[in-house]
């Protein structure tokens, strides 16, 4: 064999190798860094935390435009909210037709593939048929009872308050100092109201008929915006275990394997909270405002489809929801007849009192695993910083905070092998110098609590 023979077949073994070796992914050897490495690492440490520091000022003086932005950027990405919204609320429906849907047509024999894609067809369609009717039927009964309510509002409610001024000023009181003082009280009231209502009133009115436009172009803008978001929703919910698999794939690939599962625990409890909150307190709602249409009629009490809408929207926010609606719908009513008045907030009572204690519990359950303390706070809270959104929405998030932090503080009692029960933190409980739970009258803590 001469040379050129030979140069010939390691050249053609060479490029063989090649393809075999360069073929597949190279595995990178976990080696320690060099010192100019670690110099290196140490320096740029130092430089990012010094260019974060001035990124963050910076963001705190341009705060302002920096909100604007956001604003901005979110009413773009507004029909992506909506969707996500939609196919949030839709999925269970999509789950239940997926579960037994699909084991049904593979048992006829179809593929598997084919039966999945098909029963996903099957569940959206399912769902978004249940939602065009149900907006349909509802749109259908409270529109044409809701213009009814408010036209004869609009009309007779001027007459109504000006009825009830003039019996307050013709009411006859005592010739006592306390009697003249009210009575001076209510003419002084009642004149500063009537004046009110012809300039500032009048004036808003003409302000409110001259945004009439703007108005209805934003409302236009938003059903556009929603009827996007539900096509964006058919999308999510046709490709969710993808988008589901892809932010698993990245937190693994960010975050360490424990801060990973982490993450995705957090992420598990959060949609288990908020899910449970909110679809349970949408049927719940629909159920008390049902409910209070019935006995609205029954007593037949005015303007009762608008008061059961009231009643039910409100019902929404837990807690002060009953309250929020109840008033200004009791005041209506007031002005019609005091008596009814008097009636409904009797009703309003008993029914949520029947929601408190029967359906709501029924319902919900413990969905959100907060005392009515800290509902209280997360309603303030949320209310005070984002108004409706945020009395719906803080007590679920407010939910998850209150685990995260629960979860903290358990761990670390756990690595002091302390008990994690609040029920052992009683007044006569203490943790001796060693780092042992005592309580007087008994030994250490729990066996199941000190293992290890």
């Amino acid at each position: 064999m001469d040379n050129k023979e030979l140069y010939e077949k390691i050249s053609k073994g060479e490029k063989k190798e090649e393809n075999t070796y360069y073929g597949e992914r190279p595995v990178f050897r976990k080696k320690g860094p060099s010192k100019l490495r670690q110099q290196f690492g140490r320096g740029m440490t130092a430089f990012l935390v010094v260019a974060a520091s001035i990124l963050f000022y910076f963001a705190l003086l341009r705060v302002t435009e920096l909100s604007y932005g956001a604003g901005e950027v979110f009413g773009v990405l507004k029909p992506v909210v909506y969707g996500c919204v939609i196919a949030y609320l839709m999925n269970p429906i999509v789950d239940k037709v997926d579960r037994y849907f699909a084991p049904f047509l593979e048992r006829r024999g179809m593929a598997k593939s084919k039966a999945q894609s098909l029963s996903r067809c099957a569940g959206i369609f399912l769902s978004l048929i249940l939602l065009f009717v149900l907006v349909g039927t509802l749109l259908n009964l409270l529109i044409p009872e809701l213009y009814n309510s408010i036209r004869n509002m609009a009309l007779t409610l001027p007459n109504q308050i000006s009825d009830a001024l003039n019996k307050l000023n013709e009411a006859q009181l005592d010739d006592s100092t306390a009697g003249a003082l009210i009575q001076t009280a209510i003419e002084e009231g009642t004149d500063m109201f009537m004046t009110w209502m012809k300039t500032d009133l009048l004036d808003k009115t003409n302000e409110v008929m001259t945004n009439l436009t703007e108005g209805v172009l934003n409302v236009l803008s938003e059903i556009l915006n929603i009827l996007i978001g539900l096509i964006v929703s058919v999308y999510i919910l046709f490709s969710k275990e993808l988008f589901a698999r892809q932010s698993k794939k990245a937190v693994y690939a960010v975050f360490s394997a424990e801060h990973a599962n982490m993450i995705l625990h957090l992420m598990t409890k959060s949609n288990e909270i908020f899910g449970g909150f909110i679809i349970g307190k949408i049927i719940d709602s629909a159920i008390i405002g049902v409910l209070c249409f019935i006995g609205l009629s029954i007593l037949n009490m005015p303007y009762v489809m608008l008061i059961s809408v009231i009643v039910g929207v409100t019902n929404v926010i837990p807690f002060f929801g009953p309250y929020i609606g109840a008033i200004p719908s009791a005041v209506l009513i007031l002005l019609v007849d005091p008596m009814k008045g008097i009636y409904f907030l009797i009703f309003i009572l008993l029914l949520q009192q029947f929601d408190g204690n029967i359906l709501g519990p029924k319902i919900l359950g413990n969905s959100t695993g907060l005392s009515a303390f800290w509902v209280i706070v997360a309603i303030l809270l949320g209310g005070g910083l984002f108004g409706f959104v945020g009395m719906v929405m803080g007590v679920p998030t407010f939910a998850v905070i209150y685990y995260i932090v629960e979860m903290f503080l358990d761990h670390r009692l756990e690595k002091k092998r302390l008990p994690t029960d609040s029920d052992y933190y009683d007044l006569s409980s203490y943790v001796d110098s060693e780092g042992n739970y005592r309580r007087p009258g008994e030994g250490a803590a729990p066996a199941e609590e000190k293992e290890d």
